[in-house]
């Protein structure tokens, strides 16, 4: 099968350079009509510049395509919504939003500032909500949508000096596992692709001949199928130098005390049957935890009467 997305329309944030570039442009090659927004801002979200992301949207008429740059600041939610409106009065609908967008304020949690850990919540974290919160209503109309959030490891695993990046890496989870639960009806399918890729992001990271096998177009790769009209839902995809795999979130099957015994001595006595991995499983709404856990207190409750 060939993955095709012509008459698609694709919100890509942070396409100026780098990831979003390259998603911007395969997107582009496959059909879709495509709205390429960048600040233009250095990697630490100083400055703006508007040249980057008209950059992209020439090389994309250059190839016979159609596209169109807006600079808004995805932490601005009135500049996101002018974004889709203008996307909206061009196209009639947007199919497809990659939340791309990103800016590094790397320190030791010790020395890292509030301004700057807040400041990498709302572009990475507030940045998402605002773009999902201004294409959601058209989604829903349309009963359609592909959502592509941009995890990473730094928040699935966390990293050293990353402490304010891992959280609005991980919160981002957190938004996409409730949208897909309220979008699902409306076929809004929602996904996060956690890359490893040669970017401005981590050009200072790693050594030259480590970041020549982590191409862009590898990643790329597992955005598109992420965004495609076949994606899975709620499926976090990490991607780099052509290797691909999912992670997800696991729960243990766990212990229950019964009253007498819910004491940190009980609970720490038992540990070994906590953290058994045998019957552990994945839960797709919060409540599933809260279900398992009453079903063994109704359990205690019927054999003690």
């Amino acid at each position: 099968m060939t993955f095709s997305f012509t008459s698609e329309v694709a919100i890509v944030t942070g396409a100026g350079n780098g990831l979003g570039r390259s998603h911007a442009l395969a997107l582009a090659k496959r059909g879709a009509k495509v709205v390429v927004n960048d600040l233009g801002g250095a990697r630490d979200g100083s400055g703006a510049s508007s040249q980057a992301a008209v950059d992209v949207v020439n090389e994309i008429l250059a190839m016979g395509g159609d596209a169109f740059a807006h600079g808004a600041n995805v932490a601005n939610f009135d500049e996101v919504e002018d974004m889709v409106n203008l996307t909206i009065a061009r196209w009639g609908k947007v199919d497809i939003l990659i939340n791309n967008a990103g800016i590094l304020r790397d320190k030791s949690f010790a020395k890292m500032t509030l301004d700057d850990f807040k400041l990498v919540m709302d572009v990475h974290l507030m940045g998402s909500v605002n773009c999902c919160k201004a294409v959601w209503p058209h989604m829903q109309s349309q009963n359609y949508g592909r959502i592509l959030m941009t995890t990473s490891s730094s928040g699935l695993y966390g990293n050293f000096g990353q402490a304010n990046y891992g959280a609005a890496k991980m919160a981002v989870i957190g938004l996409m596992n409730t949208l897909v639960i309220e979008g699902k009806k409306h076929n809004i399918k929602v996904n996060a692709l956690a890359p490893t890729a040669a970017t401005r992001m981590t050009q200072d990271l790693l050594p030259q001949p480590v970041l020549d096998m982590l191409t862009l177009d590898a990643v790329t790769a597992g955005a598109l199928t992420l965004c495609h009209k076949t994606a899975p839902n709620r499926f976090i995809l990490c991607a780099g130098a052509g290797g691909y795999a999912n992670t997800r979130l696991l729960e243990t099957q766990g212990i229950f005390l019964s009253p007498e015994e819910q004491t940190p001595e009980q609970i720490k006595a038992h540990w070994s049957l906590l953290v058994s991995e045998e019957q552990q499983g994945e839960y797709l709404a919060g409540a599933k935890q809260a279900e398992k856990f009453l079903s063994k207190a109704m359990q205690y409750v019927q054999r003690h009467k």
